[in-house]
């Protein structure tokens, strides 16, 4: 059994609930709380939500989690 990881992010906009909705579908699990964090550049606020999956299949560097 191998455990996936992956951290999704965006700027905190509905875009980034979709984002995470999407991967929930797909079978990743939330693993801990968001974070949120303050871009001073681009002057908005960003998201970010880690998220675990458990397959059966190997691990691929070379692919995409998300395709995983």
């Amino acid at each position: 059994m191998t455990t996936l990881y992956r951290l999704l992010t965006a700027e905190d906009t509905s875009a980034f609930c979709h984002k995470v909705t999407a991967a929930l579908d797909q079978g990743w699990v939330l693993y801990g709380d968001p974070s949120y964090a303050h871009d001073p550049v681009a002057g908005v606020m960003r998201c970010a939500q880690a998220v675990t999956k458990q397959t059966d299949a190997p691990y691929d560097p070379d692919m995409r989690l998300g395709q995983q």
